[in-house]
């Protein structure tokens, strides 16, 4: 399995982890102008313009053992911009543009690189990464735009008035959201273009929430391809 020139997204930390949310919870942030079909239900914006990059960046920790936090995202994207200070993955470092980010953990990209080396074992943080940048700066930066939905700030309570939720990223393609209803909890998955993977679970939500970008912590990278 090998990615082609054209492939994941972006940002974190501080997160507020409540995974499950009441089924009565109520929307409280807009999801419809990044939707296709069924959409969010909206309410006002909120007015925070602190962003995910600043939240990524605030974690000064390198390459460790501890898989649930970012270690990789942050370095794939600071490489990103780094390469190519002009790439559209710098809209996460601009507060004022509303976004709504899914963000891999470490364990999620090192299951990645398990998966598409079909090596027997993990990759540590270091070798995943060395593995990813391996395949170009522009693939790399594809992947990470395939995280991104521009345009809106989804919350976790958005997200779940919107089952069936289509929604176009940054790279192009897009992802669907399914809400899997375990009364009186509910837990969000996405549904990426590779058939043949497991679908990432979100994790953790509202990081960085009160402001217009907004994350929400997945268990596995999103695929933007159908991987054989």
């Amino acid at each position: 399995m090998r990615f082609s020139r054209s492939m994941i997204t972006l940002a974190v930390a501080g997160l507020s982890s409540a995974v499950l949310l009441p089924v009565t919870a109520s929307a409280s942030s807009a999801a419809g102008s990044a939707a296709t079909g069924r959409t969010a239900p909206t309410a006002a914006a909120p007015a925070g313009t602190k962003s995910l990059a600043s939240v990524l960046l605030a974690d000064k920790r390198h390459f460790d053992h501890n898989g649930k936090d970012f270690d990789i995202l942050r370095t794939a994207v600071v490489t990103v911009l780094k390469a190519k200070p002009k790439s559209a993955v710098g809209v996460l470092a601009d507060g004022n543009t509303a976004v709504t980010a899914f963000l891999p953990t470490d364990h999620a990209f090192e299951l990645l690189v398990k998966d598409i080396t079909k090596a027997h074992k993990l990759p540590s943080e270091k070798a995943a990464f060395k593995a990813l940048a391996g395949l170009g700066t522009d693939t790399i930066e594809t992947v990470l735009l395939y995280h991104v939905v521009p345009g809106s700030t989804i919350t976790a309570n958005a997200a779940l008035k919107s089952d069936g939720a289509v929604l176009k990223t940054a790279q192009g393609g897009t992802v669907k959201l399914e809400v899997a209803l375990k009364y009186p909890h509910v837990a969000f998955n996405l549904v990426d273009k590779d058939k043949n993977d497991a679908n990432p679970q979100v994790i953790g939500v509202n990081v960085n929430k009160g402001n217009k970008q907004i994350g929400h912590v997945i268990n596995r990278v999103l695929r933007p391809v159908n991987l054989p």
